[in-house]
């Protein structure tokens, strides 16, 4: 006697956009509560981390909503990973630019947020493919 039983959808993707907002909502928060500190730690305009913490509490509203999804679409999955790659090209673009010239500490700073923002993005892509064979 056979059982049928349904495939779990992977949880991978879920996992990474909680921690997605999870990272995010506590930068954005930082970024807004301590700009003035930041500014002089890092040397980048509290101007430019206030806004960027605006951005991220945004982006961690977004998340939020998008978790809510059962399951989270592909077309969803593939927009937050999409918007999660240009946060890192806008990252690494306004350093290259010249936007802000931060101190090595702050070019640290910057470089690390891309760096954790395109392991989500990774992690969101291979959580997408695990859920879409279901």
């Amino acid at each position: 006697m056979a059982i049928a039983t349904q495939a779990r959808p992977s949880s991978l993707l879920r996992r990474a956009l909680l921690a997605d907002a999870v990272i995010s909502g506590a930068a954005g928060a930082l970024q807004l509560a301590a700009a003035g500190p930041l500014s002089g730690l890092l040397a980048i305009e509290a101007g430019w981390l206030q806004r960027s913490g605006i951005i991220l509490l945004a982006w961690t509203v977004f998340l939020g909503w998008v978790l809510t999804r059962k399951p989270v679409s592909p077309s969803l999955a593939w927009t937050v990973i999409g918007l999660n790659l240009a946060w890192v090209a806008a990252s690494i673009l306004v350093l290259v630019e010249g936007a802000i010239a931060p101190n090595p500490l702050g070019m640290g700073y910057v470089l690390a947020q891309a760096a954790v923002v395109a392991i989500f993005a990774e992690l969101q892509f291979f959580g997408l493919r695990r859920q879409s064979r279901g």
